[in-house]
């Protein structure tokens, strides 16, 4: 792999790099992986870090086609990746790194990428039609960031990918919920037809399918339906608890933040639009979520 064929100073500021990225971009997961032990903390960040630049790549964007286009690069930066040559992106070159050392699948970043892809291409009206839709986009795009962490760590546990599935589906659920008045500003929504109709939100208008993302009452009770398909995602990740390798349970931290921000939609009777929603961590203080961190890190809990 080029990470071979970097200088070992290049390779530190790769990963400091990546840390920064995870840090101001990611902070409740930047604070979960300094959970982990140092062993795949550096391998979590990278790949932390890669998730993070092809989530922000449509949204960094002043033309969708531009970020379009920064989804493509990254595509075709993992195939050369795995061919071995050197890319000049400190994401890349850590991302190399890991891969070579860990053997990481190149499946679950095609998988990821693919999704972010098929995301991105999508038109305005064209709107998810079922939350089975929503939940595999999240196993895609963020469960597959965590099993890739516990392939890291050389944890090979049917229950760890199980839980970590859900985790994933939960997060994902969640974080786009929050994201909802910010997607809806840029013409997209991640409320799923048949949620949208179930509640009056969803509107038709010269064959067009549009879905009134607006605060309010039915707004608030599409968001709980959702919010309770995460919920169960998390009851079942937790059911499995008993059945794991010690080792897997600091990987599975992010399951925390996710009951962090269901909380705190619940606290705002699932008004996404709350303001105090965007306080803090998750709408929480910085110091009680990293309290909560630490204490279910002590604990074996997510």
């Amino acid at each position: 792999m080029n990470g071979a064929s970097t200088s070992g100073s290049s390779i530190r500021a790769a990963f400091s790099y990546c840390v920064q990225q995870v840090r101001s971009y990611d902070y409740h997961h930047y604070l979960c992986l300094l959970q982990l032990p140092p062993t795949i903390r550096k391998a979590a960040f990278a790949l932390r870090a890669f998730n993070v630049e092809t989530a922000r790549a449509m949204d960094v964007a002043s033309d969708p086609k531009i970020g379009l286009m920064r989804l493509l690069w990254w595509q075709e930066a993992i195939d050369r990746i795995f061919s071995n040559k050197i890319i000049e992106h400190p994401t890349a070159q850590a991302l190399s790194s890991v891969i070579s050392t860990h053997k990481i699948s190149k499946y679950w970043l095609k998988r990821s990428i693919e999704a972010r892809i098929k995301d991105a291409s999508r038109e305005d009206d064209d709107v998810p039609e079922t939350t089975n839709e929503l939940e595999q986009y999240a196993e895609d795009t963020v469960s597959t960031i965590l099993y890739m962490t516990l392939q890291a760590g050389g944890i090979q546990s049917t229950e760890a990918s199980h839980a970590a599935s859900h985790i994933g589906k939960a997060s994902g659920l969640l974080l786009l919920l929050r994201s909802l008045p910010y997607h809806a500003s840029r013409g997209y929504s991640y409320i799923p037809a048949e949620v949208a109709a179930n509640h009056g939100l969803l509107v038709k208008q010269g064959g067009r399918s549009e879905i009134q993302v607006e605060p309010g009452e039915a707004l608030s009770n599409a968001v709980f339906e959702m919010s309770s398909i995460a919920n169960m995602h998390l009851q079942k990740a937790r059911e499995l608890a008993g059945k794991l390798p010690a080792e897997a349970f600091p990987v599975l931290l992010p399951g925390v933040p996710a009951q962090v921000l269901l909380d705190s939609l619940r606290r705002r009777q699932f008004d996404v639009f709350d303001p105090r929603l965007a306080r803090g961590v998750l709408g929480i203080s910085p110091l009680w979520f990293q309290l909560k961190l630490k204490w279910y890190a002590w604990r074996r809990k997510y």
